[in-house]
């Protein structure tokens, strides 16, 4: 029986090194690419800093997402798999969580943060976080 692999996208290269370790590893596994958006950080331009609509501010991080789905499908070609998508809105760490349970995933495959030291324990870590609380295994790739 095939495998089901969750791999959280957030366009940062150490998901795209787990992405990337998923569809190397696990060849015959039926992979879902999840992009999380989180609202924390709407309402705001990243650019300018100016207020925006939340409407605005969604249908951008929609975009956003179908673009890393893009590239995700195209890297997937290449290794012969194919990778279905998921957009769900949430704190990321329990989105990876509740996702993995209630859609019977068999193991979650997440990028590391890439910070340490005092970065690390003020900002969190979304990859530790999984870890902690998954109920199936969790590959964490750096």
């Amino acid at each position: 029986m095939a495998k089901h692999i969750l791999v959280p996208l957030d366009g940062s290269p150490q998901s795209w090194d787990a992405f990337e370790f998923a569809i190397d590893e696990f060849p015959d596994a039926a992979v879902t690419a999840l992009h999380v958006i989180d609202p924390i950080e709407g309402g705001y331009s990243v650019r300018t800093g100016i207020p925006r609509s939340s409407e605005e501010w969604y249908e951008e991080a929609r975009d956003d997402a179908e673009a890393l789905f893009e590239e995700a499908r195209e890297r997937a070609a290449e290794a012969d798999v194919t990778v279905d998508s998921v957009v769900e809105v949430g704190r990321p760490s329990r989105v990876i969580v509740e996702h993995a349970d209630a859609e019977d995933f068999d193991q979650i495959v997440v990028g590391s943060h890439g910070r340490s030291g005092v970065s690390r324990i003020l900002l969190g870590s979304v990859a530790e976080t999984v870890v902690r609380r998954s109920s199936v295994p969790v590959t964490v790739v750096r």
